[in-house]
């Protein structure tokens, strides 16, 4: 896999519950993680007293974030009623060159901000809210 350029890296939300993606407008840096919760198996049994995991366990959630300018348009007013009304759509975030991750996911945080000479912007935060998909590009 080649550089890749940090803007080809989308968020995108379903619009309409319908399969109508459009990407979140005006973001300017995004991130995705991916957790897993670790379950401790270690016993007096264990070799040289060293921890165990259970192989397979524990919870695997995804987190993804991001920042940017605000801009009045349907993805901006889609976000604000996410978070009002609690809504967990399906979301798909595009990793360039590597696939598309795609599932249910809840609008954690909203926050607007502006300064006197600056432009406003905003910030948001997802949690996984189910099972997640990968497809390979």
């Amino acid at each position: 896999m080649s550089v890749q350029k940090g803007k080809d890296l989308l968020v995108k939300v379903d619009l309409d519950g319908a399969g109508v993606f459009q990407t979140l407008a005006g973001l300017r840096a995004t991130r995705l993680t991916f957790n897993a919760d670790t379950i401790d198996v270690t016993s007096l049994d264990s070799e040289g007293g060293w921890r165990e995991l259970l192989t397979g366990g524990g919870v695997k959630s995804a987190a993804v974030s991001g920042s940017g300018v605000f801009r009045d348009d349907a993805s901006d007013a889609r976000a604000r009623q996410l978070f009002f009304d609690g809504e967990m759509p399906v979301f798909q975030v595009i990793i360039p060159d590597f696939g598309i991750v795609e599932g249910t996911f809840q609008l954690t945080s909203l926050e607007y901000a502006g300064t006197l000479n600056g432009e406003a912007t905003y910030e948001v935060s997802l949690a996984s809210a189910g099972a997640l998909t990968f497809t390979p590009a």
